[in-house]
């Protein structure tokens, strides 16, 4: 049995509970609040743990490059900086590397590493590939689909499609059967293309989301509304939830709060993390293509297109509170949406969830992670 008291922020309470949280058995069992007369200024802040549903990787590896080893490190590294929930994102690649690693990533989340996979390509539009590689991308197709999501044992939780690629419904049927979130993105659609996808998806029980919002698809124009618009409308309507890469180089600051203030149930942070995240600047690879990281922002070492991000969560979380956003604000954008789409028995802090806490000095400093009740060692060069 573990016991940890401190202020704990959680779902549905405006401001923190000075508590004791108790966790056996890898779950939490008792929150018991202290008594009014306690001094409770210099107790750390309990966060539930963070939930980052796009990721390529970190410490020098990459999702949709490594072998097994390679992999677990990545998603080691997020872990030590809280993301104690994580599906591992690949990229555009042929048929044979999408099944290997997704092969791979399986084997991870069987082990409890990982939480699952997400697929991002390869039915994408070209003109809108961001840093997925155009060689790679293909029409839909289904079949493609239902052999990624057998190889992925249940384990294959999202795939990345445009919602004008060929066989888009027929991408949704799959989904579907396989019980896979249909995210749209990298898309050059229309607005009235985009809301026919998703209420195909809604129809057939499928959950919709929105591939980091904004990126790699037309700005929102007064007379060609296009994908964007469409999905933030859903989200709105609580019909879609929309990924945020909010570290203030894929969007500015004032959007990611305009989209809170939009659809603040339906929004999650996401990193789109690459192999940099937790390095230096230098070269590195994203699937096949190359990346050059400066001043910490990746792009496309030829042509200056964004190739993922470099940060956890954790920076995530600390650069929105130290612009004023409460830490109550924070749960759904960074724990608890994201884990209820996955359908987790995490990302908030409550009797019988799992013990996946992150315990935070005032300051936001890190100071434990927490996962199945679990004290995590970060890595020699984290923290």
């Amino acid at each position: 049995m573990t016991t940890i008291t401190g202020k704990i922020v959680r779902r549905g309470y405006p401001e923190p509970t000075p508590a004791t949280l108790t966790i056996s058995g890898g779950k939490i069992t008792e929150i018991t609040e202290l008594a009014a007369d306690t001094e409770h200024d210099n107790l750390p802040i309990i966060f539930p743990g963070f939930t980052d549903i796009h990721n390529h990787g970190g410490a020098g590896e990459s999702f949709p490059n490594s072998d097994r080893e390679g992999c677990r490190r990545a998603a080691r590294h997020h872990l030590a900086f809280g993301t104690t929930q994580l599906l591992a994102s690949l990229v555009s690649a042929p048929r044979e590397v999408l099944l290997r690693q997704t092969d791979i990533l399986a084997g991870l989340a069987e082990e409890g590493e990982i939480v699952g996979v997400h697929m991002e390509g390869p039915f994408v539009n070209h003109s809108r590939c961001g840093a997925q590689d155009p060689a790679a991308i293909i029409p839909g197709d289904p079949e493609l689909l239902e052999k990624v999501a057998r190889a992925g044992r249940g384990f294959l939780r999202s795939v990345t499609f445009a919602p004008e690629t060929d066989n888009a419904l027929e991408l949704i049927d799959v989904c579907a059967d396989y019980n896979i979130i249909a995210s749209l993105g990298h898309t050059d659609a229309s607005v009235d293309l985009t809301w026919q996808v998703i209420e195909h998806a809604i129809a057939k029980g499928v959950t919709v989301t929105a591939t980091h919002l904004f990126n790699a698809m037309p700005q929102i124009h007064h007379r060609q509304p296009g994908a964007a618009a469409a999905l933030l409308d859903a989200a709105a309507r609580g019909k879609a939830v929309v990924e945020l890469v909010a570290d203030g180089v894929h969007l500015h600051d004032g959007i990611v709060e305009m989209v809170r203030n939009c659809a603040p149930e339906n929004s999650m942070f996401i990193t789109d993390a690459m192999a940099a995240a937790g390095m230096t600047d230098g070269d590195y690879q994203l699937g096949a293509l190359a990346v050059t990281v400066a001043d910490g922002v990746a792009r496309l070492s030829d042509g200056g297109a964004i190739a993922g991000g470099t940060s956890t969560i954790y920076d995530q979380l600390r650069r929105h509170t130290t612009n004023g956003w409460a830490l109550s604000d924070m749960v759904g954008l960074v724990s608890s949406t994201a884990a209820d789409l996955l359908g987790l028995n995490a990302g908030d802090i409550a009797v019988g969830k799992d013990a996946n806490v992150v315990v935070m000095e005032e300051d936001l400093t890190l100071r434990e992670v927490y996962r199945r009740g679990e004290l995590i060692e970060a890595l020699p060069n984290e923290r």
